[in-house]
């Protein structure tokens, strides 16, 4: 088998001669693949289909036919309302995601077309500080939904954060109630808003506009929920059933309407697209 002759299931005798970056490591079957599978999947393990964190410019080229991207707001950064420090001043830290990332925030988002249906699209990306919610990703994705609503097109967006940005506070939380309102007038005019969950999403992108679509899609094994569980645990001091947070858990008790693969999202969201389109219209 061609995964039997790509698997390294022993260190070799001489590993120096290996060069860096052919391998990844599963952390989920532990498992040593070849990195290009790995890519070639859409960031997802050739042993158990675990998903890797995958960037927001590789999900944008997964999903939008070639040719067809057009980014909004490209050139949205956070300011720093408040001066704050938590070891280095804020705008340094933003300074250094960008250079890690190339990202200017933690989201792109634009128009394009998904299987020829014209969508606008956002796409959280945690690498930039653990894709965090502050004014720069309220901001653009408020502006997303408000420039889809006017084309008559649905919304998408990809969500993966840790929640809302701490080192803009009540600023940052307030993006909470801007991306809802913008969703509540999308939804009036009839157009379609879908939601899809990465690991992880979690506390104040989870409860706004991550759990408003009209179909909430999840992918496997993803962690989504409000706050951590040790800090549930210790709160209503009560045992928590096991894998809680889980995309499974979840669909299982009603919030989730589908676990839906990465290789399979593009023709899934199609599909979903096209019928609310044609049933909304």
């Amino acid at each position: 088998m061609v995964l039997d002759r790509l698997r390294r299931t022993a260190p070799t005798k001489d590993p120096k001669k290996i060069p860096d970056g052919l391998w990844i490591k599963c952390p989920s079957c532990a498992k040593t693949v070849f990195k290009r599978l790995v890519e070639e999947r859409l960031d997802t393990c050739p042993e158990c289909n675990h998903h890797f964190r995958m960037p927001a410019t590789r999900r944008i080229d997964s999903l939008i036919d070639a040719g067809t991207w057009t980014e909004w707001d490209a050139d949205l950064t956070s300011g720093d309302p408040l001066g704050f420090v938590d070891g280095k001043p804020y705008p340094e830290r933003i300074a250094q995601q960008q250079a890690k990332t190339g990202l200017k925030d933690a989201v792109l988002t634009g128009s394009g077309k998904l299987s020829g249906h014209a969508i606008g699209l956002g796409v959280m990306d945690f690498d930039f500080n653990g894709g965090s919610m502050g004014s720069v990703v309220g901001e653009k994705l408020t502006r997303m939904i408000e420039r889809s609503t006017a084309a008559r097109m649905p919304a998408i967006i990809i969500n993966a954060s840790g929640g809302a940005r701490m080192q803009e506070g009540a600023i940052s939380l307030m993006q909470m109630t801007k991306t809802s309102a913008a969703l509540a007038r999308h939804a009036e005019k009839r157009l379609p808003y879908i939601s899809v969950l990465t690991n992880p999403t979690m506390a104040g992108v989870m409860a706004s506009f991550a759990s408003l679509g009209d179909v909430i899609i999840a992918e496997p094994k993803a962690l989504i929920g409000f706050t951590g569980a040790r800090v549930i645990q210790e709160t209503i001091k009560q045992e928590l059933p096991e894998g809680f947070q889980t995309s499974e858990f979840l669909m299982k008790h009603g919030q989730l309407d589908l676990i839906v693969t990465r290789q399979d999202l593009k023709a899934e969201l199609a599909r979903l697209v096209g019928y609310l389109t044609e049933h909304n219209a």
